[in-house]
C-alpha cells in the first residue's frame, strides 16, 4: 500500500516526486515508457519564463513567479544546465508597443522582478542581429534556459535517492476505488496492480483519459502540436537572450533563443486538432517558422539546421492550470491541462500538490536525511588536474566517444548506472549528450550501442533507439 501514487514522470510528475520525497510518505512514480521525461517534456522551448504573459490572478501567474525562482534554486542543487540570460517581447511597430505595455503593467502586478520596457537604440545593443523592424522591446532578466530533459532525469533521480520508487513501462489500463482506497491496473506484467490511498495524475495529454478511469471526465484535453528548428552551435551566437515576439490568443508565437548547450532553437509554431501521438513534422510549417522567424533575428541560416522535432502542448477546455483534487473522486488530484509556463511552474505545481495532500488529512512529517543534491560528472569542465586524475582512477573518462559534444566513454557508463539509468540510445542521449552534436549520432551511435550492450549485459538486437519498439538492429547482414 502508497500512500500516494503519481501518474506521469513527465516534468510535472518528477517534480512531485521529488518535493513528496522530503516527507516520510511511500510513494510510487508510474510512467508508462521505458524512461522519464519522454513526452511534451523532451519537446519544448527549454524557457524559463519570467511571468509577465499569464492573467493576473491566475494559477499560472502565482506559479510561474514562484516556479522561475525554484527552477534556479533547484538547477543549482541538481546539478542541472541553467542560465539565467533574461527574455525579450519584441514589438515591431508602435501599435504593439501597446502590447508591451500591457504585458510589463501585467508583469509587474504578477511579482516579475526589475523588468523594463526598452527602445530600438538599447534592443540593438543587447541583440545586433535583432530584425530591421523591431522598435522596442520588454526586458525580463530573471527569465532564463535550462535543459528540459535532464531537469528531468535529475528531480526523479533525486526522488529515488530519497525514497521514490519508480516504475517504468508501466501504463495505467484502469483505476477502482473502494472504501477511500484505489486500486490501479497496470500494462506492466511484473506490476499488475497497486494500491494507494491518493492518486496524483500528472498524465500531460491523457490526463483526461487518467480522470475518466475512476470518476468523470471533468476536463478536455485538446492536444496542441509546434514544431522547432534546432540549429548548429554555429548559430548560437545570433541570439544572446530569449526572443519573442507579441504573444496572440494561439500562444507566445516564434521564439527565437540559444540553448543551454550553446545551440539555436526556433519555433513553434501552434497546430490545433492534431492525435495525442502525432509528432510529426511539415515542410509547409517549418518553412512558416523560418519566415517569422527572420523577422526577430536576422542572418540566420537554415543550413545549419541539425534536427526538426514537433511536441504537444497539453491544451485544455480550461483557460488556467487544472491543479484541483476531482470533485468527483475524494483523494484523486488532478495536475492537468500543464501548458507553457508548465515546465517553469512545475516546482510551484509540485509544492501545491503537497498543500492539498495536506488540507486532505496527509502527515507531511519531514524526513531528517533528505538529501537535496544530486552531482554528475562533467569531464570537459574539469580542470587539467582533475582530468588527469580521474583518467588514472578510471581510465575509460580519458576515451573520447562522442567529438561533437567531447563525451567520454566514462561519463556513458556513468549515465548507464545511475539511480535512474539510461537504457537506450536516447536515454543516453538526454543524459550526456552523444548524438547532440552536428552529426546527431552518426558516428558515436554504433559505439554507444556497443557500450549499452556491454554494460547492461544485453543482446545488441534488444536495444531501442527511444520508446518501446524503436529497435536499431534487426539483425547482421553478414556472416
Amino acid at each position: 500500500m502508497f500512500d500516494v501514487v503519481i501518474i506521469g514522470a513527465g516534468i510535472v510528475g518528477a517534480s512531485v516526486a521529488r518535493e513528496l520525497s522530503r516527507y516520510k510518505l511511500k510513494v510510487a512514480l508510474l510512467e508508462k515508457q521505458n524512461d522519464v521525461s519522454e513526452g511534451a517534456t523532451k519537446a519544448n522551448s527549454a524557457i524559463v519564463h519570467a511571468g509577465y504573459d499569464p492573467e493576473v490572478g491566475t494559477l499560472m501567474a502565482r506559479l510561474n513567479v514562484r516556479g522561475c525562482e525554484l527552477t534556479e534554486k533547484y538547477a543549482e542543487e541538481l546539478d542541472v544546465p541553467y542560465k539565467k540570460i533574461g527574455s525579450l517581447v519584441v514589438a515591431f511597430s508602435e501599435e504593439e508597443m501597446a502590447t508591451i505595455q500591457e504585458l510589463y503593467e501585467r508583469g509587474n502586478t504578477n511579482g516579475v522582478p526589475n523588468q523594463r520596457i526598452i527602445r530600438r537604440e538599447e534592443l540593438v545593443k543587447m541583440e545586433p542581429h535583432i530584425g530591421d523592424q523591431a522598435v522596442g522591446a520588454l526586458f525580463s532578466p530573471s527569465a532564463g534556459i535550462v535543459g528540459p530533459w535532464e531537469f528531468c532525469i535529475a528531480l526523479t533521480e533525486n526522488a529515488v535517492v530519497n525514497g521514490v520508487e519508480l516504475f517504468l513501462n508501466t501504463e495505467v489500463v484502469d483505476i477502482k476505488k473502494e472504501n477511500d482506497e484505489f486500486t490501479i491496473y497496470t500494462a506492466n506484467p511484473d506490476l499488475e496492480t497497486l494500491k494507494t490511498k491518493y492518486i496524483i495524475n500528472a498524465a500531460g495529454i491523457y490526463s483526461d483519459a487518467i480522470m475518466g478511469m475512476v470518476g468523470e471526465r471533468e476536463f478536455k484535453i485538446k492536444p496542441r502540436k509546434g514544431q522547432y528548428f534546432v540549429l548548429d552551435k554555429s548559430q548560437g551566437p545570433l541570439a544572446n537572450h530569449v526572443i519573442f515576439q507579441c504573444p496572440s490568443v494561439l500562444g507566445k508565437g516564434i521564439l527565437v533563443s540559444p540553448t543551454v548547450h550553446g545551440n539555436l532553437i526556433v519555433g513553434p509554431d501552434a497546430e490545433d486538432n492534431v492525435e495525442r501521438d502525432d509528432t510529426s513534422t511539415s515542410k509547409e510549417q517549418l518553412a512558416f517558422i523560418q519566415h517569422e522567424a527572420n523577422r526577430s533575428i536576422k542572418g540566420i541560416n537554415y543550413r545549419e539546421s541539425i534536427r526538426n522535432f514537433a511536441g504537444l502542448r497539453a491544451q485544455s477546455d480550461r483557460s488556467d492550470f487544472i491543479i484541483e483534487e476531482a470533485k468527483s473522486v475524494k483523494g484523486f488530484i488532478n495536475l492537468a491541462g500543464i501548458k507553457s509556463p508548465g515546465l517553469t511552474s512545475a516546482p510551484a505545481i509540485a509544492e501545491d500538490a503537497a498543500k492539498i495532500l495536506e488540507n486532505l488529512g496527509v502527515a507531511l512529517e519531514p524526513k531528517e536525511n533528505f538529501n537535496p543534491t544530486r552531482r554528475q560528472t562533467h569531464f570537459m569542465k574539469l580542470t587539467p588536474e582533475e582530468k588527469a586524475k580521474k583518467i588514472k582512477e578510471d581510465p575509460t573518462f580519458g576515451r573520447i566517444i562522442c567529438r561533437c559534444e567531447n563525451i567520454t566513454e566514462g561519463e556513458i557508463i556513468e549515465a548507464i548506472h545511475r539511480p535512474v539509468g539510461a537504457m537506450t540510445l536516447d536515454g543516453v542521449k538526454r543524459r550526456v549528450r552523444p548524438g547532440m552534436g552536428r552529426c546527431q549520432g552518426g558516428f558515436c551511435g554504433p559505439r554507444v550501442l556497443e557500450i549499452i550492450s556491454r554494460e547492461l549485459h544485453v543482446p545488441l538486437e534488444e536495444i531501442m533507439q527511444d520508446t518501446n519498439g524503436s529497435y536499431v538492429l534487426v539483425g547482421e547482414t553478414k556472416k
